[in-house]
């Protein structure tokens, strides 16, 4: 990034089409990011990012620049920028200083160099990314199970990879009368059961269980004309082709939020969506992308480190030996076709 005449203006690199269909045969994008201070949790977000192949693909081949909203794209480009240097340029590391000012000045939250939640940060990625490069379009409903897209209208890269559809069944236990709500997401928020040891798809039956709305949660019922009890269940009706789980390390209990250590087992494969799925739905099997980790050190090991806490990206020869906590809270799957090898 230069300044041109007081205003600044992006160095971009563009890629041909042979080098991006020969990505694979050449390791490219083994880029690291600089840590600016306590921003571990952003890096590991964009390490995660970086790493989706159809993401890179549109902002490599410059798709990307005849979708672009000026008014709101300028932390849009800015990732671009970020993403050229990682995959097409000759470093070791590079920093994410100018996608971190752009980006602060339209999420302030996010403009000091201090730990935030890296599913918080992830969700306003997204969400900036679709302002920056929606299309009008009709028929989307906004997402109480994740991330919203914005303004919950248009289409864009992000609702192109990470939009998926919920449809929650919702039946009246006086009548038995049936009605079906659809919500889309781009984030589904998984509860985690109150165990030692889980795996994710315990997780996945946790949120796909159906549930019984009484008292305060009653719904009212067309047929029967007023409030009644009534079963709830949601499906999957349209798969997204990146889908991103986040797990809900937090929870109350008797009146206090407490965190979860409970271990939770992925598949590094073959992770079958089909089980909570309707039939009607596309084929949904992935293979596992990425993770971003928490990593909770005790004290007198956090005196050690620079910053006491840190969240990596990790990759799929992740693995660990420690006697503290460690929370994995996002995980990423695509199609094996499309993994970054």
């Amino acid at each position: 990034m230069d300044k041109v005449g007081g205003r600044m203006a992006w160095k971009w690199k563009y890629c041909p089409k042979e080098q991006l269909e020969d990505m694979s045969s050449q390791q490219p994008g083994l880029t690291g990011l600089q840590n600016l201070e306590n921003t571990c949790y952003m890096n590991a977000v964009l390490q995660c990012l970086c790493s989706l192949t159809p993401l890179v693909q549109y902002f490599l081949s410059g798709r990307w620049n005849t979708a672009l909203h000026e008014e709101t794209g300028e932390s849009a480009t800015a990732f671009g920028c970020l993403i050229s240097d990682m995959w097409l340029g000759e470093f070791d590391y590079v920093s994410p200083e100018a996608f971190h000012s752009v980006f602060g000045k339209r999420y302030p939250a996010f403009s000091r160099r201090t730990q935030h939640d890296a599913q918080e940060f992830l969700i306003c990625v997204l969400d900036d990314l679709h302002e920056a490069f929606k299309e009008p379009s009709q028929g989307r409903h906004s997402s109480d199970a994740g991330a919203s897209t914005g303004s919950g209208s248009g289409t864009s890269i992000v609702t192109k990879l990470f939009e998926g559809q919920l449809s929650y069944g919702i039946r009246c236990l006086k009548c038995r009368a049936l009605a079906d709500r659809p919500e889309s997401f781009t984030v589904l928020s998984l509860p985690i059961p109150s165990t030692t040891v889980c795996s994710l798809q315990d997780c996945l039956e946790c949120f796909f269980q159906p549930d019984t709305l009484t008292r305060n949660n009653q719904i009212h019922c067309y047929w029967c004309g007023g409030s009644q009890d009534a079963t709830v269940k949601a499906s999957i009706t349209k798969a997204p082709q990146i889908i991103i789980f986040h797990l809900k390390r937090f929870a109350w209990q008797d009146k206090h939020r407490r965190k979860l250590s409970t271990t939770v087992c992925y598949p590094f494969r073959d992770l079958d969506l089909s089980p909570y799925s309707t039939v009607s739905c596309n084929k949904a099997e992935y293979s596992l992308c990425a993770v971003v980790v928490s990593f909770a050190f005790p004290a007198f090991i956090g005196n050690t480190l620079p910053h006491g806490a840190d969240e990596a990206c990790v990759g799929l020869d992740f693995m660990y030996d420690l006697c503290f906590n460690v929370c994995f809270v996002v995980c990423l799957f695509l199609p094996a076709m499309d993994i970054v090898q």
